[in-house]
């Protein structure tokens, strides 16, 4: 094979070239999956229920836990739920039910989890040895299955006789202790004879 003399001085970039082409070939590859990505990190709703209402039954067929909210959205991306004006009611038989509502919450992804924000208010329902107590404070952990509920913001506690200021609680609903934090301040009401 013969090289011409234009072809002698061409010759030397054909490596060059291959090289660039692959470069180009590569930095198409690696655009598209960042697309890709980013793509598949998007925060849109797969699922939105207005007026939603869920119903959790016990090992005896009753009524445990009902939990429903304005407007509930589903996130695949971390597999989260948000609701609207959250209501979540726990029953037992042994103990008063207790109500928890809020203007914002979220569910964990199995359910098992639930955040209260925003005007956060748990009343507890009264008993023959008990009157209604109401707590009230912007943010509470509730998990469902184990009747138990936290936080770490300020607490306003009252009932017929005391009004109680904290800051944390945690909240065992099953053995009906209530553990105030720090910071706990009072106000007794001497009952009315």
């Amino acid at each position: 094979m013969r090289i011409t003399s234009k072809s002698r001085y061409w010759l030397p970039l054909l490596p060059l070239l291959a090289l660039l082409a692959f470069v180009y070939w590569l930095d198409k590859q690696v655009r598209m999956e960042a697309v890709a990505t980013i793509n598949t990190q998007r925060h849109d709703p797969d699922g939105i229920m207005d007026d939603f209402s869920a119903t959790k039954m016990d090992l005896q067929g009753m009524p445990s836990t009902l939990l429903s909210a304005k407007q509930m959205r589903h996130y695949p991306d971390h597999d989260t739920t948000e609701l609207d004006l959250p209501d979540l009611t726990m029953l037992g038989s042994e103990h008063p039910p207790v109500h928890v509502s809020a203007k914002r919450g979220n569910v964990s992804s199995h359910g098992d989890e639930v955040i209260f924000r925003d005007n956060v208010v748990v009343t507890r329902d009264a008993s023959a040895k008990q009157s209604v107590m109401t707590l009230r404070t912007e943010y509470l952990r509730v998990l469902p299955n184990e009747d138990w509920a936290n936080t770490d913001k300020p607490v306003v506690l009252s009932d017929a006789y005391d009004t109680i200021h904290a800051i944390g609680l945690e909240m065992n609903n099953k053995t009906q202790i209530l553990k105030l934090l720090s910071n706990v301040r009072s106000v007794h009401l001497p009952h009315a004879k």
